[in-house]
């Protein structure tokens, strides 16, 4: 039998609905294969590693890590968005150093694209340096574009259900806003997540599959003047009274003095201005075809911690994705990622399998142009067909205390550090 080595898991990027839920997979499914030891959590990701900063997992109460299933986003091992770049030799050898003083077998990273690239590099230099070490990816993002545009890799990913789900509500709400206001405030502007693929935006559609509400969805993909979208508003407006308006954060309207993350992403809510807010300015300058003034709503990151609107299907495919990394783990498949496919057939399935790092590490899935109505400010019914089923038909019921929603309380349980501080390369 083999020596028992310890865990490591860690999570990098912007968190999800369901991010926990794949952490309390892997806990829990840990404790079946005699090959795992201590799981510890890296305390805000790589940077976690890095520092030495490793929360014991496996001295939690069985209880709080069963509450990690209800608890949103990522604060109870943390996050981060620090990238490991290859001129970072410091950076990559003091991650080997940590993981040889706690023993550490098997390394799991929960994140998007960027993190399966960060995972994919540790895997290549544990091997180049003959070091016994397992890393496998976990995966993890609201947008839905880690994988393949033919869907054959990777159908979708934990954490694009719930926030898909949480569009069609805000949608339905955001309609009956409209409605109720439109003799003063006849057009709403919604803004969505999604620097460059419109999954997020294009979840709105689930809200009026049978196109009944005066809805437009403009996706990042489709280039459109401000003076062209005013044009198609206020033609809708002609013909409807009022209109929603939905659009991609990263919609290009112009500058909007972009700040960016360590990643090199936009970070569009830290920006100085929004889409939604210019687009907004605009149609009040210019003035609409009917009577009243035009409104924005910019939902931020609301629309990956907003555990209420949980999709229960996210829930329990973002578990099950834990436990198959973990398998993976265990059985010693070292630079894969585990991912979720759908089967064929009327009723909706999915099976968990693997796909090598390589392929998913650093690629951007393009939102395919099927999809894309003719008009190019909707998605077709193929789309509502795909996401559908991933939103669930019910809602999830949570814990409460008081009236207050009870969520996990991991203890700060650390491992004991046996190197000197260090203070990684990108922060000196």
């Amino acid at each position: 039998m083999a020596r028992r080595k310890n865990v490591v898991v860690a999570q990098s990027g912007g968190p999800s609905p369901v991010i926990n839920n794949s952490l309390r997979g892997i806990v829990e499914a840990a404790r079946d294969f005699d090959t795992l030891g201590t799981v510890y959590g890296a305390r805000h990701g790589i940077e976690g590693v890095l520092k030495e900063e490793l929360i014991d997992l496996s001295a939690q109460s069985a209880e709080e890590i069963s509450l990690l299933r209800y608890t949103p986003a990522a604060g109870s091992i943390g996050t981060c968005r620090y990238k490991l770049k290859p001129p970072q030799t410091e950076d990559f050898e003091r991650v080997i150093e940590v993981f040889k003083a706690h023993d550490i077998g098997y390394f799991l990273y929960i994140g998007g694209n960027d993190s399966m690239d960060t995972a994919n590099k540790i895997a290549q230099l544990a091997h180049d340096r003959g070091l016994d070490l397992v890393a496998v990816g976990v995966p993890k993002t609201i947008d839905n574009d880690v994988g393949d545009s033919e869907f054959k890799l990777v159908d979708h990913t934990p954490g694009f259900g719930s926030t898909a789900k949480y569009w069609v509500h805000a949608i339905q709400n955001a309609n009956e806003e409209n409605a109720g206001s439109s003799p003063a405030d006849p057009v709403l502007v919604l803004q969505a997540m999604g620097r460059k693929i419109g999954f997020i935006p294009a979840a709105a559609r689930l809200a009026d599959p049978n196109r009944e509400l005066p809805l437009l969805i403009y996706l990042a993909e489709c280039a459109r003047s401000i003076e062209q979208i005013t044009e198609e508003v206020n033609a809708l407006l002609s013909q409807r009274g009022r209109a929603i308006v939905v659009i991609s954060e990263g919609f290009d309207l112009g500058d909007l003095g972009e700040v960016r993350d360590s990643f090199g992403h936009t970070s569009f809510s830290a920006s100085q201005t929004t889409v939604a807010q210019k687009l907004v300015n605009h149609l009040n300058q210019v003035g609409l075809s009917v009577k009243g003034a035009a409104r924005c709503n910019v939902p931020g990151t609301d629309q990956r911690h907003s555990m209420a609107y949980a999709s229960t299907v996210d829930l329990e495919e973002a578990y099950r994705s834990g436990q198959k990394a973990t398998e993976l783990a265990a059985n010693g498949e070292s630079g894969y990622m585990a991912t979720i496919l759908r089967n064929s057939g009327v009723i909706y399935s999915a099976r968990y399998d693997r796909v090598p790092l390589p392929e998913v590490a650093g690629a951007d899935r393009k939102f395919p142009a099927a999809w894309i109505a003719e008009s190019g400010y909707d998605v077709t019914d193929a789309f509502v067909a795909y996401a559908n089923p991933l939103i669930g038909d019910g809602m999830v019921s949570l814990p409460m205390i008081g009236g207050r929603q009870r969520l996990a309380k991991i203890q700060p349980i650390l491992a004991e550090k046996k190197l000197a501080p260090y203070v990684p390369q990108a922060d000196r």
